[in-house]
């Protein structure tokens, strides 16, 4: 083991100044502040919010030379086997990579290390290197290693998943099924698919029937990945009766599409699961939806902002502005999975504070955030986006957000309560931004009365990001031209494709950030969207007034070495010479 030297002739406020994060007077205002708190040097610069947790990561990595990352999930569950929770928890830090024979941990505070590295080497009959994270990054991850060790440590023959169901009262109940011996095993399966999805942090699960068997699939990132090998056929109906009654549906219908929901008890958290079960010609097919509600229950809502979904500065400014005005309606577009919702939580996150009384109506309540009034649809009792809406009004908000529109009676309620006063988020399904228009005037709105409400039209899509094991890519001609790019423009510049490791899991993509094509609306383009201007007009008069459209925001991303062009390609449409 090679130890380095923890007495550097720089200190850790040398280190704040040099890297610039500090001033010299903010560093006297802190160091005379210590002299009576006792508090540590670098919490208390946290504290008085002169540098955040990733800042002080990095000026702790510089003072003892170590590397500092970005620690945003172990990609090798593998790893957590090696080391004791105990170990872990005790100490701040969790392992992070395997090379060959050395095991990396990424560590909060590098000085703990050095009593446990020994005993480190010893456990794992490894060579122990040390990377610096962020101590709230490893707190938090310490405590999802936690809870999910917790929770699988229990899976056994015994261990089901709680269903809550809703008595007539309207309470909240856990549900006591009793199961048959033959029902056990396909229950023990269904309950442990859900938990290895939740635990790999997928939006939904796919089961699919073929003439191979039954194939279960997770969607992460936005993309399917197989989840095990494929399953006997005969296990099809069991596993789809069994979703079906947790979702409370007719289990003896199989002829026509059924849709539900379910909500499981996974420790602590309360998940929420909407499901579709759809006839084919194998079998029915089952996706289920997981919307993780209680994410931020626990999390600090004040970092829950536009800043970590990765805009431009400009467009980031621009959506700030606008979600600041006093009235009118803040309008999100994109299909299911862009992200809108996500968007307008964080926008309402931003706008958030004790002088300002925000409502939403949702189907269903995705997130948790304190000092917001958040109401669930529930068609069963009659609750209704328009009847909510109704309701909401009476309550006096100064912001609103209906989680969709979708019918013409909740499209009147929302542009009537945007002209009346009131600062309305809200999403439509439309392919961009310009087809928002025609969604409303289908719905038997007239274009002038939208125009005299909106505010905006945000058309959202995500791009999955590079891995760091991308590679330069030489583009042939064709593949430009091909792609829309005029090769004199593009012939020089450098692409990127990916690649795959083990930090990726073979896809070459770790992570997504969002793209965006934001329309503000001033008056010359109100009068020809009412007027029903063609699109090549609208498109002209919004590049004039600033909008920058989604292909080429992906491109922007493309030639910044963010992601591939091959992924530019599937998220948005191909325009000649973009």
């Amino acid at each position: 083991m090679t130890v380095v030297n923890v007495f550097k002739k720089m200190k850790f406020g040398d280190w704040a100044i040099k890297l610039g994060f500090m001033t010299a007077e903010q560093l006297e205002f802190v160091m005379s502040k210590k002299t009576i708190t006792k508090q540590m040097l670098g919490h208390l610069c946290v504290e008085e919010g002169f540098i955040d947790h990733e800042q002080l990561a990095q000026i702790m990595a510089a003072q003892y030379s170590f590397k500092y990352i970005e620690l945003k999930g172990i990609d090798d569950p593998e790893l957590l086997n090696m080391i004791p929770l105990r170990f872990m928890t005790r100490y701040l830090f969790v392992p992070y990579e395997k090379k060959d024979n050395e095991l990396v941990i990424a560590a909060a505070e590098p000085t703990h290390c050095f009593k446990v590295i020994n005993e480190l080497e010893m456990l794992t009959d490894m060579k122990i290197s040390v990377v610096v994270a962020s101590e709230k990054r490893v707190s938090e991850l310490l405590k999802k290693i936690e809870a999910s060790q917790s929770v699988l440590d229990t899976v056994s023959d015994d261990m089901r998943l709680s269903i809550i169901r809703e008595s007539e009262s309207g309470e909240k109940i856990l549900s006591a099924e009793k199961v048959s011996a033959e029902e056990s095993p396909i229950v023990r399966l269904v309950d442990s698919t859900i938990l290895d999805a939740i635990n790999k942090g997928a939006s939904d699960i796919h089961i699919e029937t073929s003439g191979g068997g039954v194939i279960i699939r997770y969607r992460i990132d936005g993309m399917l990945h197989q989840a095990t090998d494929p399953l006997d056929i005969q296990h099809l109906s069991h596993i789809i009766s069994r979703i079906k009654v947790m979702s409370e549906l007719d289990i003896s219908e199989k002829r026509v599409p059924q849709d539900g929901r379910f909500k499981l008890k996974v420790r602590d958290r309360n998940i929420d699961f909407r499901v579709s079960i759809l006839p084919t010609i194998f079998g029915e097919d089952a996706v289920i939806r997981i919307l993780d509600r209680e994410t931020l229950s626990s999390a600090d809502t004040n970092e829950f902002r536009l800043d970590s979904i990765g805009l431009p500065a400009r467009e980031l400014n621009r959506i700030r502005r606008l979600i600041r005005a006093p009235y009118g309606m803040f309008l999100m577009t994109g299909p299911t999975g862009s992200g809108k919702t996500t968007t307008l939580y964080r926008a309402l996150s931003e706008v958030n504070s004790k002088d300002v009384k925000i409502i939403t109506i949702e189907d269903p309540v995705e997130y948790q955030l304190k000092g917001i009034t958040q109401i669930p649809v529930n068609e069963k009792t009659g609750l209704t986006f328009a009847r909510g809406l109704r309701s909401i009004l009476r309550h006096d908000p100064d912001k609103m957000l209906v989680g969709e529109i979708r019918d013409a009676e909740t499209a009147q309620i929302a542009l009537q309560s945007a002209l009346t006063g009131h600062l309305v988020f809200t999403t439509v399904h439309a392919n961009n931004a310009f087809e928002v228009i025609g969604r409303f005037v289908h719905m038997g709105i007239e274009p002038y009365q939208l125009m005299s409400a909106l505010n905006c039209i945000v058309a959202q899509r995500l791009l999955r990001t590079l891995c760091h094991c991308k590679v330069k890519q030489k583009l042939p001609k064709e593949e430009m031209m091909d792609s829309g790019l005029d090769p004199k423009l593009f012939g020089d510049k450098v692409f990127f494709e990916a690649k795959g490791c083990s930090s990726c899991k073979g896809t070459g993509y770790r992570g997504r950030k969002a793209i965006i094509e934001l329309i503000e609306l001033d008056d010359d383009l109100r009068a020809l969207f009412v007027d029903r201007a063609g699109p090549s007009v609208l498109k002209k008069k919004a590049a004039e007034s600033g909008t920058v459209f989604l292909r080429h925001a992906a491109l922007k991303e493309v030639l910044s070495g963010n992601t591939s062009l091959k992924e530019a390609n599937r998220v948005t449409f191909i325009e000649p010479n973009a």
